[in-house]
């Protein structure tokens, strides 16, 4: 039969530990003990250990010894130890403790270092500083390269024969690629240690073995140290060969040895017990790997300060002038706001367009008319145009204020702002870009209709296409200033729809201006006060994350960022001594800025995390986290897919003297071999019934898509909870006709689950280079589905299974979501439906067509009743 998914095993991982050899076992000691001591202040052990090309002379000779043993981080120093252990074990029992102890603490540390200083300080006249265990790793990794190609000199991919020396360049190159700040220098030099002593060339500098011979006998090393290796104890012989009695070989016996090879390297994933046990290990490993990646991400040694890329920016160099008789007019301004309040959209804009005509622009007026969930949403927004006395009209930035902000209310200090900015705008003569001043009826359907508008991108006749325009869009500054007592900092929101951000150059002129040359504090994430803590920095980054994953605009310059217009809102908040003047030179100062401008902001980040309004991640640091959770899936589903190809049944092993496996006769060119059968024989696999059932759930996922973007509002509660019990048994009768009317075999069971999970890391893989957060969240709550697998013996454990599994359902984290912010459920799947209709937000998409697809397949899965195969040819 095909083998099954390993368990794990604590007694035999207690074995192994128990087992290792000595000098093994003080590496690991020696490397936590350094890591230990990197902890205090007093003492810095990574500058005392660390390999500097330019601090070597012979006074510190003693670094090519100890860089291996520093490590920068617990993370550093823990994946160096995982890797290094299984390697460092296998050469001390092959070798013996004292040549190994010889070896790691002379040559096998002293020559790649000595090298990597020659290059790294000779050739490229650099200095760059390496420390960790990495570099044993990859030497020990590159001798057993040289042996497996002894052995086995290549492995199949498809159809093309890959020497099999070559898989720690492959590995060296993935590491320096994903991992970052690592040395890939360092790395070549440990393997070219490593490939000279694994072909012979370095052997000599193994001390002879008379004299380790003496030495044990004279100390008795045997008897008084524990797990201690003896010369004559040794696993494999002094080097790993063992001698042969094999003279020489004809030529039609070297070409059946080669066909074997060859067959044998074909199949290797396939039969290779070892590798088959593996891929569900690794799997889990890089969810773990995955979740603790994101985790360090808030250390000083994995994020950034942020810093201005663009530098015709100038944030902050510019005096301001915004003050003085600007505050009695602002202070009128807001009065008749005032008074405004209570009346309809048009009465308010008819008044703004007074007050617009007033100070010497030019207006115009906009409506539009939105059907969402059985409702309309219809208004009118209304704009005027400041054109640039030193431009040309074909640039253009926003300043936006809404009558009301996105938690409906009134923007009376907002509003009033920009009715006073664009006065004062007004007198100036330096702008080189067009300022467009709009106001719009809200903060969710108005901003989106008039950008809509402004690209030709709308639908007529139900929004109106703009009378007024201007040049290109360069940016979009939001006011959200609700109340009319003075406040202490800013609140700067930049998240847009589907996860999309505005460029981090924009984010960083307010936060400068603001805090340097206002001083003004800034906050993000609703963080008012951040202690520039690990929990602080983390409760931003995911509470960033989790914004980004739902995708709905969180104000009015998120309809702005689809179109490539970097824009923001800015929200005072607290009670300080900062007023409208202070928040109005902000603005002004912010807008000088943006008027310097040559081109559109491109130089600084679009996809990064914010962990304080001054520190972040870019996407290079936080994206292998998503991946590696979107792998496990791949990993799983190409182990499946070998899996499935498994003969049913494996060849006897001899019982009997004399009893032989069946062989296969293969013939390659002119030369015929005979091999075991079991190497060259392939199950055939039943795709069929597979692909239908996964192609089938993968399109039921349309339905709740179409249903709850088009159901009236006060019919999506009871829509909703008659899914949610649709969804308890819905995989239990799919489960149940399956296997009524199909029967599938154990194997087509296995291929439903392989192809499922393929998709599900395929659309993760493309989907985190895109929206990061919703990628990394879908495949966390995803990741039980890889280990999920028919259970008819258990039942018991599989209802438990799947009451579990029903807890990790899609409906469920919505109800769960809904519960804890506080929101009836039809009130979310409104909003979602708006964002539908109205933002193009495709949350939804991902939910109904990728992810509830998966859990539905893992569901059938666990109610599944493989049939038993008949056997042929007993």
């Amino acid at each position: 039969m095909a083998p099954s998914l390993p368990q794990f095993s604590a007694a035999r991982m207690r074995s192994y530990i128990f087992r290792l050899p000595l000098f093994t076992r003080g590496i690991i000691l020696v490397i936590v003990l350094l890591w230990i001591a990197g902890m205090q202040s007093v003492w810095d052990v990574q500058k005392w250990g660390s390999l500097i090309p330019e601090e070597i002379g012979l006074s510190s000779m003693y670094r090519t010894n100890t860089f291996p043993l520093v490590h920068a981080g617990f993370f550093h120093a823990f994946m160096n130890i995982l890797a290094l252990t299984p390697l460092l074990e296998r050469f001390e029992a092959e070798h013996g403790t004292l040549t190994t102890l010889a070896l790691f603490m002379g040559p096998l540390s002293t020559i790649p270092a000595l090298l990597y200083t020659f290059i790294e300080r000779g050739l490229f006249h650099m200095n760059t500083t390496i420390l960790g265990a990495s570099i044993w790793v990859f030497t020990l990794i590159a001798m057993e390269a040289v042996k497996t190609y002894k052995s086995n000199p290549y492995f199949m991919l498809g159809t093309t024969q890959i020497p099999t020396w070559i898989t720690p360049f492959a590995m060296v190159l993935f590491v320096s690629v994903l991992v970052p700040n690592t040395s890939f220098l360092g790395h070549v030099c440990g393997l070219a240690f490593g490939y000279g002593w694994g072909l012979g060339y370095l052997k000599f500098l193994a001390p002879p073995e008379w004299a380790l011979r003496w030495i044990e006998g004279k100390l008795n090393l045997l008897g008084r140290l524990p797990h201690y290796v003896s010369v004559d104890q040794k696993t494999y012989g002094r080097y790993g060969v063992l001698p042969t009695t094999n003279a020489t070989m004809s030529g039609h016996e070297e070409g059946r040895q080669r066909i074997s090879q060859r067959q044998s390297s074909a199949v290797l994933l396939r039969h290779n017990p070892l590798l088959l046990k593996l891929p569900p290990y690794l799997s889990f490993l890089c969810i773990v790997v995955g979740v603790a990646w994101l985790l360090i991400l808030p250390l000083d040694d994995y994020s950034r300060k942020t810093y201005i890329s663009e530098n015709a920016l100038l944030p902050g160099q510019v005096h301001t002038y915004f003050a003085g008789s600007d505050q009695n007019v602002f202070r009128g301004y807001k009065h008749e706001v005032d008074a405004l309040e209570g009346k309809s959209n048009f009465e308010v804009n008819d008044k703004l367009e007074e007050f617009f005509k007033a100070s010497g622009l030019k207006v115009a007026r906009q409506k539009y008319e939105y059907t969402s969930a059985g409702e309309t949403y219809s208004g009118e927004n209304i704009y005027a145009i400041l054109h640039a006395p030193r431009g040309d009209a074909t640039e253009a930035i926003v300043l936006v204020g809404a009558w009301k902000n996105i938690e409906e209310e009134l923007n009376r200090s907002g509003v009033a702002l920009v009715l006073t900015l664009a006065r004062y705008f007004k007198r100036w003569s330096l702008w080189s870009k067009d300022i467009i001043f709009l106001v719009t009826a809200d903060s969710t359907a108005g901003p989106q209709a008039w950008v809509d508008a402004y690209h030709d991108t709308h639908q007529s006749p139900a929004i109106e296409s703009l009378p007024l325009k201007s040049g290109a869009l360069q940016g979009a500054v939001v006011i959200d200033y609700p109340f009319d007592h003075r406040f202490e900092s800013i609140h700067v929101v930049y998240d847009g729809t589907n996860g999309q951000l505005p460029n981090l150059d924009l984010l960083n002129t307010v936060v400068s201006i603001a805090s340097g040359q206002m001083g003004i504090g800034v906050s993000i994430q609703k963080m008012w006060k951040h202690s520039d803590s690990y929990q602080d920095r983390l409760q931003t980054m995911l509470r960033g994350m989790l914004k980004q994953g739902l995708g709905y605009a969180s104000g009015p310059h998120s309809s702005f960022i689809p179109y490539h217009v970097d824009a923001i809102t800015l929200q005072p908040f607290g009670e300080g001594w900062q007023d409208e003047m202070a928040m109005g030179r902000v603005i002004e100062s912010t807008f000088r800025s943006l008027n310097n401008l040559l081109e559109h902001l491109h130089q600084s980040f679009f996809f990064y995390l914010l962990m304080q309004s001054s520190r972040f991640v870019s996407i290079g640091t936080y994206l292998p986290s998503a991946m590696l959770v979107a792998v496990n899936f791949t990993i799983m589903a190409i182990f499946l897919w070998i899996k499935s190809g498994s003969p049913k049944s494996p060849a006897k092993t001899a019982s009997t003297k004399g009893e032989k496996r069946p062989l296969a006769l293969v013939k390659q060119g002119d030369v015929k071999a005979l091999v075991q059968e079991e190497i060259v024989t392939v199950r055939e696999r039943e795709l069929f019934l597979p692909l239908a059932v996964v192609a089938g759930v993968q399109f039921l996922g349309v339905l709740p898509l179409f249903i709850f973007n088009h159901t009236p509002q006060n019919m999506l509660q009871s829509v909703f909870i008659f899914t949610v019990i649709l969804n308890c048994i819905l995989p239990f009768l799919l489960s149940n006709s399956l296997i009524h009317y199909f029967a599938p075999t154990a194997q087509q069971y296995t291929l439903i689950k392989a192809f499922s999970l393929l998709l599900l890391g395929m659309f993760l893989s493309a989907l985190a280079t895109l929206n990061f957060s919703l990628a990394f969240l879908v495949g966390l709550f995803s990741a039980p589905l890889t280990y999920i697998q028919p259970l008819p013996k258990h039942p018991i454990i599989a209802g438990i299974l799947a009451i579990l599994l029903t807890l990790l359902a899609p409906t469920t984290i919505v109800l769960a979501g809904s519960w804890h912010w506080s929101l009836s459920i039809g009130k979310v799947l409104k909003e979602a439906a708006f964002g539908w209709d109205v933002w193009g937000m495709n949350t939804q998409v991902v939910v109904w067509c990728v992810w509830w697809p998966a859990w539905v397949v893992g569901m059938i899965l666990l109610f599944g009743k493989p049939r038993v195969e008949e056997r042929k040819g007993m």
